[in-house]
């Protein structure tokens, strides 16, 4: 199928671009009220992701609503736990709970391999009738979260600042956290490729909670998964979002991955010199930005375009959009993108 506005996948593998492609994290979801309306009707969160049709008509709101030059499949990292064998709930206002965690080496027995078109069905089906619903206007991004970011909910069950399960069992027990690290990265690769048989036409991996980590820590446990995903999926162009992690940017630099994900501490000409010049890098205006007047708005995205120098660049936030963003703020984000040369 012909692609009508391919930009995102052209700025991705590094060729020309008329302008950067501008899409945004978490675009699908609470800034927009049409999104609020579909979920209405459904008991909530979990639901709406396990329903392909809602989960299909709310990936492309965006495109429609907003002009975004992609669309990200509307699911969750933690569908990935869930598939192994270990629920989850999203808890209203609080966010994501598992009843049940991993805390022993028993706790193990319980994880399972995952078959994608069984355990995940609901994920490919979206994924096939949203690229049905699309004929091609806009590429469609699959994702998945990154093994330390899937571990640290694994470890200690709810979300949490300072990660310090986690990282205790890091120290404390080593060798199971490699195996559970193992695992994960195994049950990622396979998710990761079923997406892409299903048809997402790029793919990126969010690390959420790489920063928490140290350097050295990020490298004995986190990179090597890291590295194997990026090794093996090579079907589709692919993106690394390790938010925090500029401490360690070199490092994810010479990941085989197309294009970096930047968080908005660090300055883009900084990236740039510290990534080198055969990466795309996306990213990265600071997501409180677009608390500021429409005129601010398009002065700062301006000011990060122009840093960017408007090659090898995806335009987004540095990290997702916050849920009581007024939407025609995001539209002036996307349009001042849209318009500049």
């Amino acid at each position: 199928m012909n692609m009508q506005n391919d930009l995102l996948l052209r700025a991705a593998r590094g060729e020309q671009v008329e302008r950067p492609p501008v899409w945004l994290m978490r675009q699908a979801g609470r800034i927009l009220p049409e999104y609020r309306a579909v979920r209405a009707k459904l008991s909530g969160f979990v639901e709406l992701v396990q329903t392909p049709e809602k989960a299909c008509e709310v990936t492309i709101q965006p495109v429609d609503l907003l002009g975004v030059d992609a669309a990200i499949i509307f699911s969750d990292i933690l569908v990935v736990p869930e598939a192994m064998g270990l629920p989850y709930e999203l808890i209203e206002k609080q966010g994501p709970f598992f009843p049940e965690t991993i805390n022993r080496e028993s706790d193990l027995q319980r994880l399972h391999t995952v078959e994608p078109e069984e355990d995940l069905k609901y994920v490919m089906d979206a994924i096939r009738l949203t690229k049905k619903e699309l004929n091609g206007r806009v590429p469609l991004i699959g994702f998945a979260g990154a093994p330390w970011t899937i571990f640290c909910y694994m470890i200690e069950g709810k979300g949490s600042k300072a990660w310090a399960g986690a990282r205790r069992m890091l120290w404390e027990e080593p060798e199971m956290a490699r195996t559970l690290l193992t695992m994960i990265t195994d049950a990622t690769i396979v998710y990761l490729k079923a997406q892409i048989k299903a048809g997402v036409d790029l793919v990126q991996v969010f690390d959420s909670w790489a920063g928490i980590l140290s350097r050295d820590l990020y490298m004995e446990f986190a990179m090597p998964c890291m590295k194997r995903i990026c090794d093996e999926i090579n079907e589709v162009p692919l993106t690394v979002f390790a938010k925090g992690g500029n401490h360690f940017l070199k490092d994810l630099a010479t990941l085989n991955c197309d294009t970096i994900g930047l968080d908005w501490n660090i300055h883009p000409q900084t990236a740039r010199e510290i990534v080198g010049n055969d990466k795309t890098l996306q990213g990265n205006l600071d997501p409180s930005v677009l608390y500021g007047s429409h005129d601010e708005i398009r002065k700062r995205t301006k000011e990060m375009l122009k840093h960017f120098g408007g090659q090898q660049h995806i335009a987004n936030l540095g990290h997702g959009v916050y849920p009581d963003i007024d939407p025609e703020k995001v539209k002036t984000f996307i349009e001042t993108v849209k318009e500049w040369k």
